[in-house]
């Protein structure tokens, strides 16, 4: 029996998703997945799905196919799709990483693109959810299959971790600064540094912005106390399209701060809070106004705590820990 991962190279650059997907095949590699690599060009790619992949699967014995979710657009996913089901007798598992009927597709009159995804979410034979959140809303809305969830990114950093820095309570965010409009209300006493592309024009005082870098190179970069994890525009909630999805999904951003050894801060309601709560890896909060207050009761001990226990699972990330995991819990299932 032989395991098969599809390799999907998106368009974007140097982004959070990008590097999920791209880790995860590192990972699988390790664990002797064999490699089913797609070209890079749009072109190019449609024409292998649509020709090259099916001549590719029929050779493929019984295994594993292991695709990630999404890759390329609905027609192509459901291509590749239909395609496993039809020239294997593989057993298709995939990663979901986006559900776009919980972020862009979640207002009304998007009922037909709704409907299309979940079903092609239900046409694999087991998936692996970010959280129990997802897990349960993919329940609610009809998926049957098994489904495990990851927990957390992993996140295979090649930097060293973060030395003790000096207890300042100093703040990070690593983001698309163009979405992020909440940071030009965020008028902190403590000192943010903000990283990424299509930053805004001006940014309060204590905001400083210290340039963009690929996710392997960002890591050297960060020298402070906490990362922040937040999205939208508001700073007295997580709403709008993308903050709201914090419900749902695993920021890629918790794992780079967590596997540089670099507690978090976040939304009390993000999905993912739940796991930093549990293993004591940061602070919640329901309104950023209230951050520097909260941040003036933590003690120098209380910090190193946190930070022990970011370093702990920032070493299972950089290993793969949580994919693997997770991937064994859905075998033992399907």
């Amino acid at each position: 029996m032989e395991n098969y991962i599809l390799s999907w190279h998106d368009s974007a650059k140097n982004t959070g998703g990008v590097k999920a997907k791209d880790d995860t095949d590192k990972f699988l590699k390790k664990l002797d997945y064999k490699v089913i690599d797609t070209p890079y060009g749009k072109i190019s790619k449609v024409l292998y799905i649509f020709f090259i992949l099916p001549l590719v699967l029929i050779k493929i014995k019984p295994g594993i196919v292991f695709v990630q979710f999404p890759s390329g657009t609905p027609v192509i996913m459901k291509k590749i799709i239909t395609s496993i089901k039809k020239y294997t007798n593989a057993k298709l598992i995939m990663l979901v990483h986006d559900v776009e009927a919980l972020r862009l597709h979640s207002g009304s009159g998007h009922e037909q693109e709704t409907k299309a995804e979940l079903e092609r979410l239900n046409s694999a034979d087991g998936l692996i959810v970010l959280n129990t959140k997802m897990k349960k809303w993919l329940t609610d809305k009809g998926i049957t299959i098994p489904m495990v969830d990851l927990q957390v990114w992993d996140y295979d950093n090649l930097q060293p971790f973060q030395e003790n820095p000096k207890f300042d309570n100093s703040i990070c965010f690593a983001g698309n600064l163009g979405k992020s409009v909440f940071l030009k209300n965020l008028n902190l006493r403590h000192n943010l540094s903000i990283f990424g592309s299509n930053q805004l024009e001006s940014y309060p005082e204590n905001t400083k912005y210290e340039g963009a870098f690929s996710p392997d190179e960002l890591p050297k970069h960060i020298c402070q106390n906490w990362g922040l994890v937040w999205d939208g525009p508001k700073i007295d909630t997580c709403d709008g399209a993308y903050g709201s999805y914090l419900r749902y999904n695993n920021p890629h951003k918790v794992s780079l701060y967590l596997s540089t050894g670099v507690p978090v801060i976040i939304w009390k309601d993000a999905a993912i809070a739940d796991f930093i709560s549990k293993n004591n890896l940061g602070i919640l909060v329901s309104d950023l106004s209230e951050l520097d207050n909260i941040l003036d009761k933590i003690t120098e001990a209380e910090y190193a705590e946190f930070k022990k226990n970011a370093v702990s699972i920032g070493l299972k990330m950089r290993n793969g820990f949580f994919l693997n995991t997770a991937l064994n819990n859905l075998l033992k299932t399907i």
